[in-house]
Order: C-alpha cells, then sequence, then structure tokens
C-alpha cells in the first residue's frame, strides 16, 4: 500500500545521515556550566587546551583499587540527552549517556536486550504486541459518502511498554510512564534527532495508559521489525515542562542533565567529566563509586596515558590506519591490552548498472577479482580488519551461511580472463585496456576529509591497474555527494566509495527493492544507488522488511544475499574497527559492534 511505500522511503531518507560517517554535528561549547537543575556540586571550571598532557593532578585521587575509574576520549561529547542528532552523535555520546539515561532496550551484539528500564522486551509471546485489523481509506481515492467504497482493511501493530516502578531521577522524583509521553510530546515540537524523528514517522500515536504503562500505535500496514523500539525514553516533566521548547537547546540539561540512571554528573568543565553513583538508582551498584572522563585530542597521549598508569581505559572510535598500526604495536610489547570489534560501519563499493559497461555481470566480477580486498583491510586497519562478504554484515542473526553467498576472493588472472573475455583488451601495449580503441578509465566518487577512504580508492586504483583498467577518483564534499541533487540520488556516477551502518535490524528495502532505486518516478527517493532491479531479489527484500514471521524473514534474507552475491550490484569491502585500549590489570572489558562500551561496566574490575 501507499502508506507502506511512503513510510519506507521517509525512513530510507533518514537513514541516508548514517552514509557519512567521518563528521558529525557541531558540539556546544562548555564555558564553565554549573547545574541549577539538579543538587551537584559546582566546580571552578579550569580551561585547558585539548592537547595538554594528561597530569598525575588532573583526576581526583582515589580511595581505594575501584574506588575511581579513569577513561579517556578524543572528543567531548558537548550535550548529554539520550537523543542524538545522527549516529555518528550517537557514536560519541552513548559511553556517557548510558550512565545517565540507560537506552529502555538497549542492543548488544546486533540484539536488543533490556537494562532494568523496562520490564521486558515487547513480544507477541508475553501480550505486549498485538496485531489488529482496522479500516483504511484506500489510496487515492476520495470519501464519496459510501464507507464500503472508500474503506479497505489493514493490519495495525500495537507495542506495550512497561516501565520499571523502582526507576528514581537522581534528585529523588519517580520515573513515571508521563515522563516518557513528555519526551514524545517534545519530540513533536522540535527536531530531537534522526531516532526520534522516525519513530514520530513509524507511529500513528503514542499514549500513556497508566503510570508505569505506555502504548505506542503504529500506522496501518507498517511491518517493520523496528517496532520494539517506539518507546521514547523519558525525560524528566518536572524539571522541564516549564521550558519552552524553543529554549531547550539552551537550557542548561543539555550540558548537565538529570537522568535516572547508576551515575550522574559532579563536574564538569572543557577537559574532564566526573560522575559520580547515583544513590536513587536501584539497579545492581558499579564497583566505582566515580568515573572520570578525561577529554584530549591526541591518540598518542591517551594510548601512552594508559601504558603509563594514569588512565585505566581509552576508547578510540574509527581510529585512522596509523593509530591502529601503532596501537597494535605498543600492545604487542605488553604495554596494554586491546579488545577490538568489527564496527557496525562498513565500506562498499557501489556498481552505477545503468552504466552499459557494468551492465555486463563478468566485468562487475573481473572488479571484485582484481581487488585485493584482503590486504585492504589488514593494512589500512592495522591487522584487524577482516573483509566482508555479504552486505548483512557477521553477527546479524539474518546473514547468510558462507554456502549460500558467492565470493570473490583476489584473483587478479581471473579477472584478466573475465575482461578478455567480454574482448576488453590492450590493443596497443600501452598497459591500459580499451573499447574500440578508446581507453578504459573508470570513475570513482567518495567523500572528501577520509584518509582511510582515501588510501581504499588508491589501493583500489592500484590494483585495478594491474589488471589493465584505469582508474580516476573524484573527493566530493560530503554536501555534495548526499545532497538529494547530487550524484548518488541523481545516479550519475560510475562508481561510488562510501559506507552504511549497520543496525540490529538489517532493513534493506530501501537500499535494494526495485521501487528503492531513486528516479524522477518517485522523486529521487530510496537509497537503491546501483539500480539493481532483479525480480526475485526485490520480492525477498520486501518479504524479509515486511513479514512477523521470523523463520520466513530470515529465508527471504538469505536468499536475497544469495541472489545479491551472485549478482554484484554492490562489493562490501570492510567494516571498520573500534578498539579500547586498557591497562592489561583490568578485566571484564567486552567491546561489542552496537552497544557503547560501557554497556558492561558492571563487571568490569582490577
Amino acid at each position: 500500500m501507499r502508506i507502506l511505500r511512503l513510510t519506507t522511503l521517509f525512513i530510507c531518507l533518514l537513514l541516508l545521515g548514517a552514509c557519512e560517517v567521518e563528521g558529525g554535528v557541531e558540539r556546544p561549547t562548555l564555558v564553565g556550566v554549573a547545574p541549577t537543575v539538579a543538587s551537584a556540586p559546582t566546580t571552578a571550571n579550569p580551561v585547558a587546551t585539548a592537547a595538554s598532557p594528561v597530569p598525575d593532578d588532573a583526576l581526583p585521587p582515589t580511595q581505594g583499587s575501584e574506588a575511581s575509574l579513569r577513561i579517556g576520549m578524543l572528543t567531548d561529547p558537548g550535550d548529554l540527552l539520550p537523543y542524538h542528532n545522527d549516529s555518528a552523535d550517537e557514536r560519541l555520546t552513548a559511553p556517557i549517556t548510558e550512565l545517565l539515561f540507560p537506552a529502555p532496550l538497549l542492543a548488544v551484539g546486533y540484539s536488543y536486550t533490556t537494562t532494568g528500564v523496562l520490564e521486558r522486551v515487547p513480544s507477541f509471546e508475553n501480550g505486549d504486541v498485538t496485531l489488529s485489523t482496522v479500516a483504511v481509506v484506500r489510496d487515492g481515492e476520495e470519501s464519496s459518502g459510501d464507507a464500503t467504497s472508500t474503506l479497505t482493511e489493514a493490519q495495525q501493530l500495537q507495542v506495550t511498554f512497561r516501565w520499571n516502578r523502582e526507576l528514581r531521577w537522581a534528585d529523588g522524583v519517580p520515573v513515571t510512564a508521563g515522563d516518557s509521553l513528555f519526551a514524545y510530546e517534545l519530540a513533536r515540537q522540535l527536531n530531537l534527532g534522526q531516532e526520534a524523528q522516525s519513530k514520530l514517522d513509524l507511529i500513528e500515536r503514542y499514549e500513556q495508559l497508566d503510570a508505569h504503562t505506555t502504548r505506542a500505535v503504529l500506522r496501518p500496514d507498517f511491518m517493520d521489525a523496528a517496532y520494539i523500539t517506539t518507546y521514547f525514553t523519558p525525560l524528566p516533566r518536572h524539571l522541564l515542562a516549564d521550558v519552552a521548547p524553543s529554549d531547550l537547546f539552551n537550557h542548561e540539561f543539555m550540558l548537565w542533565p538529570v537522568g535516572y540512571g547508576p551515575y550522574q554528573i559532579a563536574e564538569r568543565d572543557q577537559t574532564k567529566l566526573r560522575l559520580v553513583r547515583n544513590a536513587h538508582h536501584p539497579g545492581p551498584q558499579s564497583p566505582f563509586e566515580s568515573i572520570n572522563f578525561l577529554f584530549r585530542d591526541n591518540a598518542e597521549l591517551l594510548w601512552s596515558a594508559v601504558a603509563g598508569g594514569s588512565l585505566d581505559l581509552v576508547a578510540f572510535d574509527q581510529p585512522q590506519s596509523d593509530v591502529l598500526t601503532a596501537i597494535r604495536a605498543e600492545a604487542e610489547r605488553g604495554a596494554f591490552q586491546v579488545s577490538s570489534t568489527a564496527s557496525p560501519i562498513w565500506e562498499h563499493l557501489d556498481f552505477n548498472l545503468d552504466v552499459p559497461l557494468f551492465q555486463d555481470i563478468r566485468v562487475r566480477r573481473a572488479v571484485a577479482h582484481a581487488i585485493n580486498r584482503e590486504a585492504i583491510a589488514h593494512d589500512l586497519l592495522g591487522g584487524y580488519g577482516q573483509v566482508l562478504a555479504s552486505w548483512i554484515v557477521p553477527g546479524q542473526a539474518a546473514a547468510a551461511p558462507p554456502d549460500l553467498l558467492t565470493r570473490y576472493p583476489y584473483d587478479p588472472d581471473e579477472a584478466r580472463r573475465l575482461l578478455d573475455e567480454k574482448q576488453i583488451v590492450d590493443s596497443n601495449g600501452d598497459g591500459l585496456r580499451d573499447i574500440n580503441g578508446e581507453p578504459v578509465t573508470l570513475n570513482l566518487l567518495t567523500t572528501q576529509g577520509s584518509p582511510l577512504r582515501l588510501a581504499t580508492a588508491q589501493r583500489i586504483r592500484d590494483d585495478l591497474a594491474a589488471v589493465g583498467l584505469g582508474l580516476s577518483i573524484q573527493e566530493l564534499p560530503t554536501s555534495a555527494l548526499y545532497s538529494p541533487d547530487g550524484p548518488l540520488f541523481r545516479r550519475n556516477f560510475e562508481l561510488a566509495l562510501f559506507a552504511w551502518i549497520a543496525s540490529p535490524d538489517p532493513r534493506g528495502w530501501e537500499r535494494w527493492s526495485c521501487a528503492g532505486v531513486p528516479s524522477a518516478s518517485n522523486n529521487w527517493t530510496g537509497n537503491n544507488f546501483a539500480g539493481w532491479c532483479f525480480f526475485e531479489a526485490d520480492r525477498a527484500i520486501r518479504t524479509a522488511t515486511t513479514t512477523l514471521d521470523p523463520d520466513e524473514r530470515t529465508a527471504a534474507y538469505q536468499r536475497q544475499q544469495e541472489l545479491f552475491t551472485q549478482e554484484l550490484p554492490v562489493l562490501p569491502l570492510f567494516q571498520r574497527v573500534d578498539l579500547l585500549v586498557s591497562n592489561p590489570q583490568f578485566t571484564g572489558i567486552s567491546a561489542d559492534p552496537t552497544a557503547p562500551f560501557t554497556w558492561n561496566m558492571a563487571q568490569w574490575g582490577r
């Protein structure tokens, strides 16, 4: 139905922000903010430069071996709301906001789990998810007074969220369903970020059933698995109800919020943040009385502080190649221990299937065999990287077993054979293949400002040159590449190198369906930039993203991946890498691809 199509296309536009994995938004500037909405101590807020050393007196002295935890990060997160502008903002702030506002449902290893904020994960089995039949107006028809001619039946999901009755804000006030409803009302009045905006697009209404229960009623015929996350993380109505929505982003609550998690803010300035236990938190106590975050923009300074013992842990989100290589060398000599994980951010090379050359599958496969993805992932990711075989990454529930996937190992001889078979040959002996005497030089578009992506493009260029194909690299500003009028949406490119972000639910309708191909007929929406429209694969991705039967869903996703790797509209390259560097005596740390690194802090220790 049209409502499903419009809903999904709107979501895909929101998700497109995840393509750009290098920047983020400008953060608020800290200028010695003192709290007025919570009973936390004020500080003199001394200002230090971001590149200054980590002095021994930069943090309060510990009281015993586990009284205080010291964590280094490259960037101050700015505001600490549990709502994020985009995926880059979420990766930056979530390790801290998870301690102040634990996610009602936390994605760990591409699967959702409770954190104690909700009593349980909603499901059909426990009765918190229900499906009913409702009457809706048919697409494109105006009512003529005859209800039977203008109404049709549709399926509608309702999801009930049961909030923990023991939760308390850090000032002692109980957390209620009304606080979740308040966040929903606030999101309708101002932009709380991509995630909140996409939830608003999914639901018809969000309502409070009692003091500790809310319910999301989804739009008719919306059957995406994202339904279990249509809650709104509570915000304290008693503190913010009198703040005009237009004033919220300038309010001190943004930088010094009152949460309901195991910690609350005690001290903050431009270079550090100190959290202390929230005495009102009902859950298990963390082993650390306080957590001290230091923000420095020098990676070597931070890992050296771990090696020297002045920091317990440093998190590196998508470090560049030189940082990864240096950290690996230091870890091998025993300076610290490293916990690595494949980032949900994955790089890929898109073929524009409107280009006549790429309409022959032999050419696409030749390019795939010519690129030494194994060497690229190893060399540019410090030995931590691994090649991807499909667009659904390892760890996601719908990942296809290896024997279903067509693989393209590095094999330049096979690449040459396929090009010869296509009669793309070097007719004049200059080392460059040609077609009818015209040398074959492909054009690759990518984003400016990403050393890793540029290095990847250069390695691709060198590998293609070895089999006789030329490649020119064109870097565009992010705003230009992803503009609605830009080369991706208008599909006037040959090859494109950029990234997607894998989420707990694979989704994929907007990226791989025929309707997801941007064109004039759909007002240039959708993310299927390759232009891949393959009937059986289209049917599989539609089934996978709309069925509520988990077995049918998995089977459809696996069939789609089987066809995807056979047809190769896009060549998956590798996942980026996240690292946690910690003191060798530190235990319990477990880097996770989808959860913030503080997700299991209760299990940490020395």
